[in-house]
């Protein structure tokens, strides 16, 4: 008899169990979640846009409480890899989605991944604040980044650093799932040429800004919202020999400067309605005014690829 009961338990704890697990399994899709009385949406990407979104979400908060966002970021291809397998509501790139990625998307959520221009970045070339260095050519850059390139000091380029300083050039880069690694190396450096070894590969943009303002001797680049006064923005020539850029929010929108870029949001299909409202809100004078508070720039109209956001509602 004891026997029987203990084996009628068993079944029914392990019945209980699976039955958790597959809730578990099969939750609420992104977007439906909730957390108490709000609505959860899912944002997460690129580093260089993460502190934007996150001021975004902090600021959307407080005018619609029934919704929270919750930001994360880890690179531009992590939001990707979050889109394809359908656990994101939103992800940040600060480079296009790949033909492959799209492709991925469909397959695996059935839907068609659909893209929202949120502003733009121009990518700031940092030096210390001590290096006499101001400006700096593509071609220059691409002999320091480049696998071919001859630069590896600082006397090369005609500089003199601050006594004490190293005259090797300690080149800051990205790791490979960032956007801005990718559209660094196709916009420096072109689509057949890869990084040099023995760069340094920072996770975020703010540790490539941190590592350069502490080493007199280093070059990094990323995204003009993460300036401080430790470090300086070079200007950037299309040629060696042409003239120079700063990266300014005007010289970002007329085309002077020459690494600039857009920053993206995508989202799995035609977004919810409260996705869309969200996306909205981020394209209303409101939203773009915190583009430029943070350091980038703002859009000067809505472009075509917002189209999914037009006033016929989600």
């Amino acid at each position: 008899m004891i026997i029987k009961i203990s084996v009628k338990i068993a079944i029914f704890i392990f019945s209980f169990i699976t039955v958790l697990i597959l809730s578990c399994m099969h939750g609420r899709p992104p977007g439906d979640e909730q957390s108490g009385d709000r609505t959860v949406i899912q944002n997460t990407g690129s580093d260089t846009i993460v502190n934007l979104a996150q001021a975004w979400a902090e600021a959307y908060g407080a005018i619609d409480p029934s919704v929270s966002v919750e930001v994360s970021g880890g690179g531009s291809g992590t939001g990707i890899a979050a889109l394809i397998n359908g656990t994101v509501d939103i992800a940040n790139c600060s480079r296009k989605m790949h033909a492959d990625e799209i492709t991925r998307a469909i397959k695996n959520t059935g839907l068609d991944p659909v893209e929202f221009l949120v502003g733009f970045d121009a990518l700031a070339i940092y030096v210390h604040k001590d290096n006499p260095m101001d400006e700096i050519s593509i071609p220059q850059l691409a002999e320091i980044y480049g696998e071919k390139g001859e630069f590896t000091t600082w006397s090369q380029l005609s500089v003199e650093l601050p006594k004490g300083a190293r005259d090797e050039i300690i080149v800051v880069s990205r790791q490979s799932n960032s956007g801005t690694y990718e559209y660094f190396r196709e916009a420096v450096l072109g689509k057949t040429c890869d990084f040099r070894l023995g760069t340094i590969d920072m996770h975020g943009s703010k540790d490539v800004v941190e590592l350069v303002s502490r080493t007199p001797s280093a070059i990094g680049y990323s995204g003009m919202g993460y300036a401080t006064d430790k470090v300086k923005m070079m200007r950037i020539a299309r040629e060696t020999g042409r003239p120079a850029f700063e990266p300014t929010v005007e010289n970002t929108q007329n085309g002077a400067y020459p690494i600039a870029r857009p920053l993206m949001m995508y989202t799995l299909g035609k977004p919810n309605e409260t996705i869309a409202t969200y996306l909205k809100w981020i394209l209303s004078s409101e939203g773009q005014a915190m583009v430029s508070k943070a350091g980038y720039v703002p859009l000067t109209a809505l472009d075509e690829s917002n189209a999914a956001l037009s006033s016929e509602g989600p």
